[in-house]
């Protein structure tokens, strides 16, 4: 489900990058939906679930079915009030936002007031998905991962509907993108209120502040909210140190994150949506070989699928950037600034997947100060890179520095269970890594051969592209997968059941 919203995300940049190209407007709405975006992050998929997630699996394994409803309702009527006040306040402050998030924007007026009138539209977002959020954290802790997984894919259907019908009908047109993040944020609430009432969770909001149960969401939250935020903070430095630099950064930035975000989405928000309530569960049942083997066994897959997907993403940037964006206004040099951002980015991919291995393994025992302390510490390391990085490589160097923070983040979380023997490595991790090279290698040289000079790309027709891409996804694929079964891989040993 995934895969699902994850490709039709990509028809959706793909509309974007069509319709509106990289300019002005487009670097005035990428800014604006970064704000909710951003607070999506702290109050949603970020401290929120890393908090109420383990506390609801304590409660569902350990308590009983009142005490269950209970939490659920005076969670849900807590955060209803929150989110509230922070929509409002959002909304009424909007041109300083903007100011202090890309205060580049301010030397132009135009774009700076297009930018402010975007994020009063959108900011209601941050309501809807938070709340959506909630839904999916009770659903995924009940084991329906199938619906909060698709649920994505109504944004994306709102924003190509949006962009391809409704934009000649706003003045400028790219107001339409910001009522489609309204109007999604709607759908993907309404979508999961059946499948809750159907497994009888539907929240129905109570408020107390002297609820245990909120008051421990409250404790957790504290901590995480400041690690994410660390995370969070990071990426607007970068959104400020691109606002100076020349028109089109943004967007460039963004298309390459795009790219980025398929396999980190893909692998890492599927992995991490089922470990925590799996590891949650386990450390319930106070089961610590159980967890370590569950740990171990996510970070095999992270290796196994998201190594590859980096290298491909390295070697075939043109032709993926060229592919889904070099149409209508997006221009041939939009499509080597984009491939700049996208090997960078491809640099940090598998320490960004690993980390929503790695950082489970501390939230589900309820120990959100330890991946604090090493966010702060990754933030620190990731914007002396920028200094440094960014007057050379400009916004590549951004992407880049983002990447080594990823990597640098993973490896301390690593290092952090090892030394507090929560994770053991299970045996066979050498011939494992042996193996997983050789067949990345075999696939990376086979996708180095086949793909061609940059310039047959942009020249090529619309068809011959998206034909000749997908002929190497799937010699890359049947080269990797071929290696992998060579070397006596099979997916049954990959299975694990609850």
């Amino acid at each position: 489900m995934t895969l699902v919203s994850r490709v039709l995300g990509f028809v959706r940049d793909a509309v974007i990058a069509r319709v509106f190209g990289a300019g002005l407007a487009t670097d005035a709405f990428f800014v604006a939906f970064k704000i909710p975006n951003l607070l999506r992050r702290l109050f949603a998929e970020g401290a929120f679930s890393q908090a109420f997630v383990p506390i609801l699996a304590e409660y569902k394994n350990r308590r009983g079915e009142d005490d269950v409803r209970a939490l659920i309702n005076q969670v849900s009527g807590a955060l209803l009030l929150v989110l509230l006040l922070v929509s409002a306040l959002g909304i009424l402050i909007a041109p300083w936002i903007i100011a202090v998030t890309a205060p580049g924007f301010s030397a132009t007026p135009e774009k700076f007031a297009l930018t402010v009138e975007l994020l009063r539209i959108v900011f209601p977002y941050i309501l809807f998905i938070a709340l959506t959020a909630l839904a999916g954290g009770i659903l995924n802790t009940w084991s329906r991962f199938a619906v909060p997984a698709f649920t994505p894919t109504l944004l994306n259907i709102s924003f190509i509907g949006f962009a391809l019908l409704a934009a000649p009908y706003f003045d400028p047109p790219v107001k339409a993108l910001a009522w489609a993040v309204f109007v999604g944020g709607v759908l993907q609430l309404a979508f999961q209120i059946p499948f809750l009432a159907r497994a009888g969770v539907l929240p129905r909001p109570r408020f107390s502040w002297r609820d245990e149960g909120v008051r421990r969401v409250l404790r957790q939250m504290a901590p995480a909210l400041f690690g994410v935020s660390v995370g969070q903070v990071s990426l607007l430095i970068n959104n400020i140190f691109a606002s100076f630099l020349v028109t089109g950064s943004v967007t460039w930035l963004y298309f390459a994150d795009r790219l980025m975000e398929f396999p980190a989405g893909l692998l890492g928000v599927a992995l991490g949506t089922v470990l925590l309530p799996s590891l949650a569960k386990s450390h319930a049942e106070r089961s610590a070989q159980a967890y370590s083997e569950l740990l171990d066994w996510g970070l095999r897959l992270t290796l196994m699928l998201a190594l590859p997907a980096a290298v491909a993403l390295a070697v075939l940037s043109v032709p993926l950037v060229a592919t889904l964006f070099h149409y209508g206004a997006f221009t041939a040099t939009d499509v080597i600034n984009t491939h700049h951002a996208v090997i960078a980015y491809a640099v940090g991919l598998v320490g960004l997947i690993a980390v929503k291995v790695l950082a489970p393994g501390f939230y589900a025992q309820q120990d959100i100060r330890t991946p604090v302390r090493i966010a702060v510490v990754t933030l620190v390391v990731t914007q002396l890179l920028n200094l440094v990085l960014v007057w050379q490589l400009r916004h590549a160097g951004l992407a880049l520095a983002i990447s080594l923070g990823a990597c640098l983040n993973a490896a301390l979380l690593l290092r952090g269970l090892r030394r507090r023997g929560i994770y053991q490595p299970q045996p066979g991790w050498a011939v494992f890594s042996l193996k997983l090279l050789l067949a990345v290698y075999a696939m990376g040289m086979v996708l180095w051969w086949l793909a061609g000079a940059p310039a047959e790309w942009l020249a090529a027709s619309a068809w011959n592209r998206m034909l000749k891409l997908a002929l190497l996804v799937l010699a890359g694929s049947s080269t990797y997968f071929g290696m992998l079964w060579l070397c006596g891989f099979r997916w049954r040993d990959f299975n694990k059941r609850s």
